[in-house]
C-alpha cells in the first residue's frame, strides 16, 4: 500500500502471509490425535504475534523493505510487544500445559531474531530456514501442542506429512516471492521480448513477469487457510 499513516501498518503486518503461516499451525493440530481448541487458539496467537507483528516489523526495521514511513521507535514497540506477548503465551503454555513446551518456547524466541535481523552473518536467513521456521516448525508445534506425545504410527505419519507439507509450501512460496519482491522494489525496467515457436513476439516488461507470480502466491495464500480450516473442521 501507499506508505503513510495506518497503511504502514497494514503493509508490514503482511496480512496474508500472516494468516497462511498461522494456517501451518492449525494443520500441524489436525494431525493430532485430538484438538483442544483452547492450546490451538493460543498457539495460533503466538504466531500471529511472534510471525505477524514481531518478525515483520524487525524485517522492516532491518534495512526498511518495505520503504514505510513508521518511526524505528513504533518498530521498535511493535517488535518487542509482538515476541514478548508471543513469549509470554509460551511460558503460559509451559506451565498449564506441559514443560515438554519449553524447547519449542526457546526455539522460537531464537528464530524470529537470528532470521528477521540476519544474526550470526545471516546463516539462518535463508530459504531453508524460513521454510524450516514459519513452515515445518509452525505445524511441528500446532501438532505437539495438542498431542504432548506419539499415540500411534498412524499419528507419527499424519504428524510428518503435515510438518513436511508445511515445509515445502512455504518454500515454493519463498521462490515465488524472491524474485517478485526484486521486481517490484529493486528493478528500475524491464526489456525484452519472447519469440514463440508461430513466429509471434511478445514484449517483456515488469507487469508481464510479476502477474503470473503474484497470481500463483495469491491462490495459494487462499488455499492454505481453507485447508487449514477444512482440516480443523473435521476433527472438531
Amino acid at each position: 500500500m501507499a506508505p503513510g499513516g495506518w497503511r504502514d501498518l497494514v503493509t508490514v503486518l503482511h496480512l496474508p502471509y500472516t494468516l497462511w503461516h498461522v494456517s501451518n499451525v492449525a494443520i500441524g493440530a489436525a494431525a493430532a490425535q485430538q484438538i483442544h481448541a483452547g492450546r490451538l487458539a493460543a498457539a495460533i496467537g503466538a504466531f500471529f504475534l511472534a510471525v505477524g507483528v514481531g518478525a515483520h516489523a524487525l524485517d522492516e526495521l532491518h534495512g526498511r523493505p518495505l520503504g514505510t514511513r513508521l518511526s524505528d521507535r513504533s518498530l521498535i514497540a511493535l517488535s518487542a510487544g509482538g515476541l514478548g506477548g508471543a513469549l509470554v503465551i509460551g511460558v503460559l503454555g509451559c506451565i498449564f500445559v506441559s514443560p515438554t513446551l519449553i524447547p519449542l518456547v526457546l526455539a522460537g524466541a531464537f528464530i524470529a531474531p537470528a532470521y528477521n535481523l540476519e544474526l550470526f552473518g545471516g546463516r539462518f536467513h535463508t530459504d531453508f530456514w524460513l521454510a524450516a521456521s514459519w513452515g515445518g516448525f509452525s505445524a511441528f508445534t500446532g501438532w505437539w501442542v495438542n498431542a504432548l506425545g506419539v499415540h500411534s504410527v498412524r499419528e507419527a505419519i499424519a504428524a510428518t506429512a503435515a510438518v513436511l507439507a508445511c515445509f515445502w509450501l512455504t518454500m515454493v512460496q519463498r521462490r515465488l516471492s524472491t524474485p517478485v519482491r526484486e521486481l517490484r522494489r529493486r528493478t528500475v525496467s524491464v526489456q525484452g521480448e519472447q519469440r514463440l515457436a508461430d513466429g509471434s513476439v511478445r514484449e517483456l516488461d515488469r507487469e508481464t513477469l510479476t502477474a503470473p507470480l503474484d497470481g500463483a502466491l495469491l491462490g495459494l495464500s487462499i488455499a492454505v487457510p481453507l485447508l487449514a480450516v477444512a482440516a480443523v473442521a473435521l476433527r472438531i
